[in-house]
């Protein structure tokens, strides 16, 4: 198993004078599902981010460790796979030309085994060299889970995971985050309760805004 640690120090994030959240303290392990929930714009999504490196908390400290050793900010990206709703893709490239395009600009190499299982975990193998232009909704949410684990990351943050997935899809997805749970830290940004029954321990976004409280 993967030793990963992610460890959240009073962490808090304002957007100018609105608060999002105040003072989070948690610590999350590899070999298990955690959650992030709230209703929309509670901040969930905020807080993926910030746990992601995509944006800067207000204040406080977010530390990635693995085996003991601290992963500076500048490689988190090698040992992590992000799905989230703003991830932009391009339509003119194929599937294929999309994630190894990505894979390179972020300087990782391509495993070719590994890309085409995952290709047929999610059914798209058949359409791979497709440009993503004729893709439906769905199957470019699959396309982002293809990219955020052809590298093998140890840690695994998805926002609104199952966001235009069907059913089939959505159980594809289950399938595959209990499996790498197993091994690595996995962590589900989500106000669906299907996503969360797969979590160990949740924070609740909104239990973290006490200076908004305290103006009342």
């Amino acid at each position: 198993m993967d030793n990963y640690t992610l460890t959240l120090q009073n962490l808090t994030k304002s957007f100018g004078r609105r608060l999002i959240f105040k003072d989070i303290n948690a610590e999350f392990k590899s070999g298990n599902i955690y959650g992030f929930a709230g209703s929309n714009g509670s901040g969930k999504s905020t807080l993926a981010k910030i746990v992601a490196g995509v944006i800067s908390p207000t204040s406080g400290k977010v530390n990635h460790a693995q085996n003991g050793i601290v992963i500076n900010s500048d490689n988190l990206h090698e040992h992590l796979g992000f799905v989230s709703p703003y991830l932009i893709l391009y339509d003119e490239f194929s599937a294929e030309e999309n994630i190894l395009h990505f894979l390179k600009i972020r300087g990782l190499t391509a495993d070719k085994e590994k890309l085409n299982s995952l290709f047929n975990d999610f059914n798209l193998y058949d359409r791979r060299t497709d440009l993503l232009k004729g893709y439906s909704s769905g199957m470019k949410q699959r396309i982002k889970f293809i990219f955020a684990l052809v590298h093998n990351p140890s840690l695994l943050v998805f926002d609104e995971p199952t966001s235009n997935l069907d059913i089939k899809g959505k159980d594809t997805v289950y399938k595959i985050v209990e499996q790498e749970s197993k091994e690595k830290l996995v962590i589900l940004a989500s106000n669906e309760e299907s996503d969360l029954s797969l979590c160990s321990e949740t924070i609740y976004v909104e239990n973290f805004k006490q200076l908004e409280i305290s103006k009342r």
